[in-house]
């Protein structure tokens, strides 16, 4: 870590530092010799630092899991390019080193959460997560989501995932027939307010991968269908609020929840699964299952 003290004499020392590094090599841009700048406040002004991505080197160690359960993680070399993701990596290592490497993805732009997988012990979407943010000891490990069958390397079953909506009851039931206009709903009532702070959830299971509950209770509902769960009482439009307060009150259902917040840790969306399980729990000491939550 090399300090300065503003951010354009950082960046000239940089390309300096390449140039004498490797003359003649025209570079233009000094992070494409490994350097990125951070920055953070002191006092009442603000300073940077450059930081040194092993700028010598042109490969950077990668460890991933291979097999199923009984599987090992491999090691290999990957070149260290600008902007990289993991997910970049990873692709690398499919397409040059191991072909049959087994893995995940989608949009690749943080939309689907299909990419999720563990990189360096913590659950990730690996398209957003950049390398030169996680690398650690210079070592990058990529591990398949925690708490799910492994089926071939980066790969998991998501079906134990899914099923947990059905056992919190988070499945939406209307109440209103085709032929019946629609409801009408106040976008700024209280109960409307709630339901929409837990929408935004897309079913990567990281959260269902962080959960320490879920590690030693399989049977436990988890936190992303247990938040399901908190929109949809909160939801007048759902005509089953006694049905999924009946779940997520009985057994593995929110009162397992030991709130430890990994859920919302480490929530790629940045929802609170944490905070709408303690809303359920409320819930269940003020009685709303004995009234249907109305």
């Amino acid at each position: 870590m090399i300090a300065g003290a503003g951010k354009a004499g950082i960046w000239s020392f940089a390309r300096a530092y390449c140039r004498d590094r490797k003359p003649g090599n025209g570079l233009k841009d000094a992070r494409s010799c490994g350097f990125f700048i951070t920055s953070g406040a002191v006092g009442s002004s603000r300073k940077f630092s450059l930081r040194v991505l092993q700028p010598s080197m042109t490969d950077m160690r990668v460890r991933i899991w291979r097999g199923t359960e009984t599987g090992r993680l491999v090691e290999y070399r990957v070149p260290v390019r600008r902007d990289q993701t993991v997910l970049d990596v990873i692709t690398e290592v499919q397409r040059h080193h191991e072909p049959g490497l087994a893995y995940r993805f989608s949009c690749r732009v943080g939309v689907c959460g299909t990419c999720a997988m563990v990189v360096n012990g913590r659950p990730r979407w690996t398209c957003r997560t950049h390398v030169n943010r996680v690398m650690g000891e210079g070592v990058l490990t990529v591990e398949p989501l925690r708490n799910l069958p492994r089926i071939k390397d980066l790969v998991c079953d998501l079906a134990p995932f899914l099923d947990t909506w059905e056992k919190a009851g988070a499945r939406f039931s209307g109440n209103r027939t085709r032929s019946a206009p629609p409801q009408k709903v106040d976008p700024d009532s209280p109960r409307r307010r709630l339901a929409d702070a837990g929408l935004q959830c897309i079913n990567c299971a990281v959260c269902y991968s962080a959960c320490d509950v879920v590690l030693w209770n399989r049977d436990y509902a988890g936190p992303a269908a247990l938040n399901r769960a908190w929109t949809l009482v909160n939801d007048e439009r759902h005509g089953k609020q006694r049905e999924t307060l009946k779940e997520v009150f009985g057994r593995d259902g929110c009162s397992s929840c030991h709130t430890h917040g990994n859920c919302t840790r480490h929530c790629p969306v940045g929802l609170a699964p944490s905070e709408s399980i303690a809303g359920l729990k409320r819930m269940a000491l003020t009685g709303a299952a004995r009234s249907g939550g109305q």
